[in-house]
């Protein structure tokens, strides 16, 4: 019988550490928001995130992990997570999802956001952007139930709840979840996006979890394909993936990779982030 991994709980100074990885992660975020563009490639905008990590110091916690050959995941429209950076060209109206990770002193830093490129076909980028709203509102209530509840479970149910009371009906991909993080970039506990039977562990102080939903326009259902790594909708559909990492302190929650630490994300929740001092 296997054992249970362990949740690694950390200390006050420990999340200050990984605050710094995260600042590093938003960092990237924010120069592919400014620099990417129709007629760029994939492999482009890795190399935009490799110039901001060299600058800080730092590291790419993806490049090289069990062999991946790229500093962020770059997923676009039917790719769903795990793309790999390459010869792919971006085209007006694309959905493309950025998954980055930094390194710093051995602390690790994780979160996705996803864009539409600008131009193109306006029926399809608005649905395009619908979904990629969608997919961050579920993200920012599983933050916000992961600072009012007491249980990881109550997170994967705050997201599922939102999704099926939509219009539009996205699917909810289940064999990709959010996770624990610090030491290591995947690490106890697993966070579903979906409702589960299990409350699943307790929420307590100096945990760090990434909560992560990925939405499809269509089924969720999904393949790998023959690089090990790019996952696909098994329809063709779009898919969207966002990202954040959170710390949850004494005194309440940290978005660690948000430059706010989610003050803006959370207000419609009525959830008041705590710094970490």
């Amino acid at each position: 019988m296997s054992r249970k991994e362990k949740i690694q709980y950390k200390s006050h100074e420990q999340f200050l550490k990984m605050r710094q990885a995260g600042l590093v992660v938003a960092d990237i975020h924010r120069a592919l928001r400014e620099k990417v563009r129709a007629g760029m490639t994939t492999a482009d905008a890795d190399a935009i995130a490799a110039e901001v990590l060299e600058r800080a110091g730092s590291k790419s916690n993806f490049l090289g992990y069990y062999g991946y050959p790229g500093h962020i995941c770059t997923s676009v429209n039917e790719v769903i997570v795990h793309g790999i950076p390459g010869d792919r060209v971006l085209e007006p109206g694309d959905l493309v999802s950025f998954d980055c990770g930094a390194v710093v002193d051995g602390w690790h830093g994780d979160a996705a956001i996803s864009m539409v490129i600008p131009g193109g076909d306006p029926e399809l980028t608005a649905r395009r952007q619908r979904l990629s709203d969608m997919t961050e509102e579920c993200m920012w209530r599983g933050i916000a139930a992961a600072a009012t509840g007491s249980h990881v479970g109550d997170i994967g149910r705050a997201i599922d709840d939102f999704v099926v009371g939509l219009q539009e009906e996205p699917g909810i991909v289940e064999e990709y979840v959010g996770h624990g993080i610090g030491t290591a970039m995947h690490m106890a506990p697993d966070v579903p996006n979906y409702r589960t039977r299990s409350h699943l562990d307790k929420l307590k102080p100096g945990m760090a979890l990434c909560i992560e939903p990925m939405l499809t326009s269509g089924s969720p259902e999904n393949v790998t394909l023959g690089d090990d790594w790019t996952v696909v909708t098994l329809d063709g559909g779009d898919a969207c993936h966002w990202e954040h990492e959170i710390a949850i302190h004494e005194r309440g929650i940290w978005v660690l990779t948000a430059p706010d630490g989610g003050i803006e994300g959370l207000s419609p929740y009525g959830v008041v982030p705590v710094p970490l001092g």
